[in-house]
């Protein structure tokens, strides 16, 4: 009987083991932070390459203006002292909301589109083979006119911008060159 006892000893010291699966993968950790927002504070995403605009949509100040008007803007973009060919050239009223956008174009930073509502105040067009454009049907008052085009130099875009005032059934020519 004590030939069976060191063969017994493992057995009994093993029998109350179990075999364990191997542990699974860890998988990756997400944390989720909660912070409260302000009922005033909009969260938004931002297309990558632009910021957030600071200054909110001034829905009084787009109400006491006019949406058409019989002024026309007509003009010739240039940039490097080359004519852009079906480059865009646009037309907005001067407000505190495109007053940033403006400042941050001329910086070279582009930021997030603008709200639909300031959309519907905006003349747009396109630069002809010699880089001529007209806008029509705007009203009288403040203008930022902007053009965006490649360098010549560079490739890279370049925003031109220049304010102009209006006045009904005006006709005005621009040189918007850089």
């Amino acid at each position: 009987m004590k030939r069976w006892i060191p063969m017994l000893l493992p057995g009994l010291l093993l029998a109350g083991c179990e075999i364990m699966p191997p542990a699974p993968t860890p998988t990756e950790r997400i944390e989720v932070v909660d912070r409260e927002v302000e009922p005033a504070e909009e969260v938004r995403e931002v297309a990558p390459g632009r910021v957030a605009r600071q200054v909110a949509f001034p829905a009084a100040e787009y109400a006491a203006l006019e949406k058409s008007g019989s002024a026309v803007i007509s003009g010739r973009l240039t940039l490097g002292g080359q004519p852009v060919a079906g480059a865009g050239v646009s037309a907005a009223p001067v407000t505190t909301y495109s007053a940033e956008a403006a400042e941050k174009a001329l910086a070279g930073i582009a930021v997030e589109p603008a709200d639909p509502r300031a959309r519907e105040y905006t003349h747009s067009t396109r630069t002809d083979g010699s880089g001529r454009f007209r806008l029509t049907g705007l009203p009288a008052g403040a203008f930022y006119l902007s053009g965006t085009g490649p360098d010549p130099r560079t490739g890279e875009a370049r925003v031109v911008i220049r304010q102009v005032q209006l006045s009904r059934g005006q006709q005005l020519e621009v040189d918007l060159s850089r």
